[in-house]
């Protein structure tokens, strides 16, 4: 997909709305260039009859326009910003479909923030287009009319206009091209400020106990500043293009005056007809305007539409398979798996055995968690549930049965209970939630703010833990679950997941000693690989490097 094929569907999905409103501002532009030769008319019409009867008429059929004219700008405009609102919802909508696809891809290497910004300002930007659209055809309706009664006036004088306004679209289509560049790296540039402020935001709290506030701000400052000078360059381009496109017209609005002045000097031209000329001539300074702003229109569309392009072509980062297991046993199996920090891993786990999977470098975690959720696949070996590789099985299907509940899971704003889904009083005590809804005034009933960033971080870990250990899926995945909790709320999640999972397959990948106590194996994972296996208890007591990532 390219930048027009975004501004195509954009269009598209509004034709409706846009070819009304098309004929509608056609329908105001069309009247409003009658209006100087209905009033050229009326006066020629006096001069030359006896009597008020002619003069009431044309009067009359002046309000009859002016009628039209308020109606048609009106429901025009209104028609026009339908289209605007709907494509820009519907685009909305296509993104929020890609980032969510279960494929993946759209997000790497984009923070969120820089996704919002291009669901909010770039979305807008490409759905202005269908406004854009009809005033540029009432514009260019404008200035025909405006040419065939210049002709029907004076020949000469239409000709000029006819000839003259092809050349001067050409020259907005030049002036309009560096302005198109410049916007689309605007966009950019802010949409990537936006997204390190978002995480500047979340992470606050972490960053103040760090004390690394310095550090964040210099960071912001940089991409803020980067941001402030490609708005600055758009700010000139469009200066630039602004001012070069009045000064066009104001050249070409010379013109026309300076040669129908010379016809009405010549006799060439009635008194009717220079009053019409001339109003004429200031008339079509509002349908020349239109065309720096429709022409400044068209191209920050374009600029925001090649970034949309860019992310909704994102190749997925998983092609979805077709099969499903009628009946899951929750087996586990990775061979020869070779991915990002992984090297040639095979790990077996058999169907409902508690595994603790440990490793010094958090990176092998991370690559091991993304081939178990499918968010990437290997470029080596396979992995297997329930003996079927998991690029044959639909992904939802895998992540159903296979649920990776990472360490930085997000709460979302509601209750308490709906963030969990479960009033099941085992689920909660074996996550330790249960506490949590204690210490909250209106228990399981509390509203949380945004992200829950009304709990501490021990709170919104249990409440992201209980929310896991509901769905019951026939294998969980469990990534640091207890990483901000104390070391007696620690024991008692571990038993209780212990409990809660008997008989069903459970990963945790973690170097909690209390949670690797209660598992039934353990496997130490270094460079990639599984180095040795054991009961935490043998482990601790004859390798060094587990000793070292485990009680550390």
């Amino acid at each position: 997909m390219d930048r027009w094929a975004v501004l195509r569907e954009a269009v598209r999905g509004q034709r409706r709305h846009v070819v009304v409103a098309s004929l509608l501002t056609s329908s105001h532009q069309a009247g409003e260039a009658l209006v100087p030769v209905l009033i050229g008319l009326v006066i020629d019409d006096a001069v030359a009859a006896d009597g008020y009867g002619r003069l009431l008429l044309w009067l009359g059929v002046l309000a009859v326009v002016f009628a039209i004219l308020a109606y048609s700008a009106l429901f025009g405009a209104r028609r026009a910003e339908r289209a605007v609102e709907q494509a820009a919802h519907e685009l909305r909508l296509a993104l929020a479909a890609r980032v969510l696809d279960p494929r993946g891809g759209a997000e790497k290497g984009r923070l969120s923030g820089e996704l919002t910004s291009f669901a909010t300002g770039d979305a807008m930007r490409v759905g202005a287009l269908n406004r854009a659209l009809p005033y540029a055809v009432s514009t260019l309706t404008a200035v025909a009319v405006t040419a065939v009664a210049l002709l029907w006036i004076s020949v000469p004088l239409g000709l000029f206009v006819l000839l003259g306004t092809p050349p001067l679209l050409w020259l907005a289509n030049l002036l309009g091209r560096p302005l198109e560049r410049r916007s689309e790296a605007e966009r950019e540039r802010a949409a990537k400020a936006s997204g390190v402020a978002v995480d500047l935001v979340r992470g606050l709290r972490v960053l103040k106990g760090l004390g690394a506030e310095a550090v964040a701000i210099t960071r912001y400052r940089a991409t803020s500043q980067d941001a402030l000078a490609a708005t600055v360059r758009a700010a000139g381009a469009k200066a630039w293009h602004d001012g070069g496109m009045l000064a066009l017209n104001g050249i070409f609005l010379a013109l026309v005056a300076l040669v129908g002045g010379r016809l009405a000097a010549g006799g060439d031209l009635t008194i009717g007809g220079l009053i019409a000329a001339v109003g004429l001539a200031q008339f079509l300074i509002g349908p020349l305007a239109n065309f720096v702003w429709v022409n400044s229109e068209f191209a920050q569309a374009r600029g925001s539409a090649a970034r949309l392009a860019d992310l909704l072509s994102t190749p997925p980062a998983v092609t979805p398979g077709a099969g499903t297991i009628p009946v899951p046993r929750g087996e586990v199996r990775l061979r020869e798996v070779s991915h990002a920090e992984l090297r040639g891993l095979d790990l077996h786990v058999p169907a409902g055995e508690l595994l603790g999977v440990v490793t010094p470098d958090p990176a092998v975690a991370r690559a091991l968690l993304a081939c178990l959720g499918r968010e990437t696949d290997p470029a080596e070996g396979t992995v297997e549930l329930d003996g079927t590789p998991l690029p044959a099985l639909e992904i939802d299907h895998v992540r159903t049965v296979m649920l990776v509940a990472a360490h930085d899971a997000d709460l979302f704003e509601g209750t308490l209970a709906s963030n969990v889904s479960t009033e099941d009083s085992r689920v909660w005590d074996a996550a330790g939630a249960d506490e949590v809804a204690h210490a909250l005034p209106a228990g399981v009933h509390t509203e949380l703010t945004e992200r829950a960033r009304s709990l501490s971080g021990g709170q919104r870990q249990r409440v992201a833990l209980a929310r896991a250990l509901a769905v019951d899926a026939p294998v969980l995945v469990l990534h640091d679950p207890t990483t901000a909790v104390d070391a007696v709320t620690e024991a008692r999640i571990a038993a209780g997941i212990r409990e809660l999972r008997q008989g069903r397959t459970t990963i945790l990948v973690t170097t909690s000693p209390a949670l690797l106590a209660v598992a039934d194996r353990v496997a130490l994972l270094e460079n990639g690989a599984v180095t040795a296996t054991g009961a935490h208890q043998d482990l601790a007591a004859a390798h060094a490097t587990y000793r070292s990532a485990v009680l550390a």
